[in-house]
């Protein structure tokens, strides 16, 4: 007789993140149990303390009485199960992120009760290792720092490097041309002609227009970036397509989307070369199997957006893994609580590329005692 699901439970976490000044963020993570002890685990990117609480309401009293007494090999029938549920008030915000930690919990379940890892359950391992893409907050005030830190990228022979926002609101990427200009030259400087150079405009907080994009776009040609990140603010398809046929740098889109059918709005804009998604928050590893299919068909590339805990970065991994459509993910290049102290066994990168491990689910193991640690209420 098979096992069936025992209980869904939802952990908020709040810990300082080194990479954003040791600023508090949250995740929340979600905990899957089989009757017979065996346990899957999920995270989303709830980011705030009130979004990290409500995820744990939508989990614990939404999902949890749908699923338990359910086989959890049944992963794509729990998942439109969940969905069916929150017809009323939609699958995005505070709902997507709670599909988003149950789903990828009950891929990892289903990893660990079949003995294969999550990418071999979603058609294969086509990739042995994944990109690791060095990313960081750009410090716009100290222009020695941000070089000096590049520089370490290079040695530590990362091949794709991303930088974005800024320390503070009144020195971001994006406001200042000059200053924006000066870092390019030196980024690239210092990491060479052979590293790929990504930058992050956030403009859904800046604003920049289309007349401004295409004008910083042009800037930036002679930096020969890989790609920049939301050029435009992310509802904006239109003015997207335009700037993607006024300019020959590739754009990369999609980290605010949150559901299949706004992926397949972007998809057909014609505005985008890059799809970023996060499992942590496009309702998990089945809605980013369902975008890269549509990724896939269009002959477009997607990039792993998973800048929060080790769980999410073994989600990135294994659906990068699983296509040849992935250009990789982003990787936090320091240790960090999420990423180095909440597991026993954290992603390291080697040579720019992070190998795909043949451990049973996810391929981390989540240490109980530091999930009470960063714990609140």
């Amino acid at each position: 007789m098979k096992s069936r699901i025992k209980s869904v439970t939802a952990l908020p976490l709040r810990y300082p993140e080194p990479h954003d000044n040791n600023n508090l963020r949250c995740i929340t993570l979600a905990r899957v149990e089989t009757e017979d002890g065996a346990v899957g685990w999920g995270e989303c990117i709830s980011q705030v303390p009130e979004s990290a609480l409500a995820v744990k309401v939508i989990i614990e009293q939404g999902y949890a009485p749908l699923l338990v007494g359910e086989d959890p090999l049944d992963v794509e029938r729990l998942w439109q199960k969940m969905l069916g549920r929150i017809w009323w008030y939609g699958p995005q915000g505070i709902a997507a992120f709670g599909v988003s930690a149950v789903d990828m919990a009950l891929w990892d379940l289903k990893g660990k009760l079949l003995g294969l890892p999550v990418c071999n359950l979603l058609g294969g391992k086509l990739n042995g290792k994944v990109p690791a893409m060095a990313s960081v907050v750009l410090d716009m005030e100290n222009l020695d720092a941000t070089e000096k830190e590049f520089a370490w990228f290079r040695e530590q022979r990362y091949r794709m490097v991303k930088g974005g926002w800024g320390k503070k609101p009144d020195a971001l990427f994006g406001l200042d041309r000059k200053r924006d200009i000066e870092v390019a030259r030196r980024v690239r400087q210092v990491i060479g002609d052979d590293v790929q150079l990504v930058f992050d405009v956030m403009a859904s907080l800046l604003k920049w227009d289309l007349s401004t994009a295409t004008q910083r776009l042009h800037d930036l040609e002679p930096y020969r970036l890989q790609w920049i990140e939301e050029p435009l603010p992310p509802h904006d398809l239109k003015a997207h397509a335009h700037l993607r046929r006024m300019t020959s740098t590739r754009i990369g889109t999609g980290e605010q989307e949150w559901n299949v059918e706004g992926y397949r709005r972007l998809i057909q804009s014609e505005g985008v070369d890059v799809i970023q998604m996060d499992p942590g928050r496009c309702l998990g590893i089945t809605g980013c199997r369902h975008v890269i299919k549509l990724v896939e068909a269009e002959n477009l590339r997607f990039s792993a957006h998973t800048w929060s805990s080790a769980i999410n970065t073994g989600a990135s991994i294994h659906l990068c893994a699983s296509s040849t459509h992935g250009v990789g993910m982003d990787f936090k290049p320091h240790e960090s609580p999420m990423q180095h102290e909440l597991v026993s066994d954290p992603w390291i990168q080697k040579n720019g590329d992070i190998e795909v491990r043949d451990t049973p689910g996810l391929g981390v193991t989540v240490l109980s005692n530091i999930v009470k640690k960063y714990q609140f209420k």
